[in-house]
């Protein structure tokens, strides 16, 4: 059974909500600063620290992408926005999306984009196993 982990927006995020783009643009941020720390080790890191290509297929389109695997070691990784209502409020999230033939570099992968998007969004990660980390701030 596929697994799911949820980025949270609520009280106190960064944004209250993001498109399919703009989650593009913060993973390309997020290779962008590992070729950057790779060029200050010498080394080649931005293959390694996002063994990835972000791909898009005509029935996700505007719903969700997945991210490519380059080596035997990854196969893929769906990402995808959405909203819920919880009470009379309704919040958007991120949804990271293991799938069943997942191996176990896309969960640690998984689990180290979604804590990165977390923490720079300032919001609420609910893991694959079920815990919560918060990052936004609370009182």
């Amino acid at each position: 059974m596929a697994q799911s982990a949820y980025i949270k927006f609520v009280e106190g995020s960064a944004v209250s909500s993001l498109t399919l783009d703009e989650l593009k643009e913060h993973l390309l941020k997020y290779k962008e600063q590992l070729a950057l720390t790779g060029k200050q080790l010498g080394w080649e890191y931005a293959d390694a620290g996002f063994p990835y290509t972000i791909e898009t297929k005509p029935e996700g389109e505007g719903k969700w992408f997945y991210l490519k695997g380059s080596s035997p070691l990854y196969k893929y990784i769906v990402l995808g926005v959405g909203s819920e209502t919880e009470g009379e409020q309704l919040r958007h999230y991120v949804q990271v999306v293991l799938p069943d033939d997942c191996t176990h570099g896309d969960k640690a992968k998984g689990n180290e984009f979604c804590k990165y998007l977390g923490r720079h969004l300032k919001a609420e990660l609910h893991l694959f196993n079920g815990r919560i980390m918060y990052f936004n701030p609370r009182k």
